[in-house]
């Protein structure tokens, strides 16, 4: 086994504990919204989506959840009248999620604090040059990661 260096873990640790915060003040800012980050990026993936609409099991591999999570996160945007649910005509067993108008309009309200807050924490405390090796790195990350399954 070939343990990390004093650099190698400065690095690693630096990294994990930067994401970490991260991911916890975004999520923080649209709960004060009333929306989880989560709900936020399925709503926002919908959004961009032909029609506002996607299969159950396109949402759960573009997020990387099990479709028992989607299935859950999805039932709990049914109930505040974001998202529905329709039986895909090409498969008795698929089902779409669709956005619906209330759901467009509360991710246009959640869109400006999110926004805002992904410059304040994150694009604007870089440098042009570090925002684009951020880029390049998560890039690389993205494409070994998905490489594995």
């Amino acid at each position: 086994m070939k343990w990390l260096s004093e650099d190698e873990q400065r690095a690693w640790r630096a990294f994990g504990a930067a994401t970490r915060l991260l991911t916890e003040r975004l999520d923080r800012e649209l709960q004060a919204a009333g929306m989880p980050l989560t709900y936020y990026e399925l709503l926002a993936m919908l959004s961009e989506a032909p029609d506002r609409t996607l299969r159950m099991t396109e949402l759960a591999k573009w997020t990387r959840s099990k479709p028992s999570r989607i299935s859950h996160a999805v039932g709990k945007l049914e109930q505040a009248g974001w998202v529905r649910r329709e039986h895909y005509a090409a498969d008795r067993r698929g089902w779409l999620a669709v956005l619906t108008d209330e759901g467009f309009e509360a991710l246009q309200a959640a869109a400006p604090r999110h926004v805002a807050s992904v410059r304040d924490n994150l694009i604007d405390v870089l440098t042009p040059e570090q925002l684009r090796q951020l880029e390049e790195i998560s890039r690389t990350l993205l494409d070994h990661l998905g490489d594995q399954g």
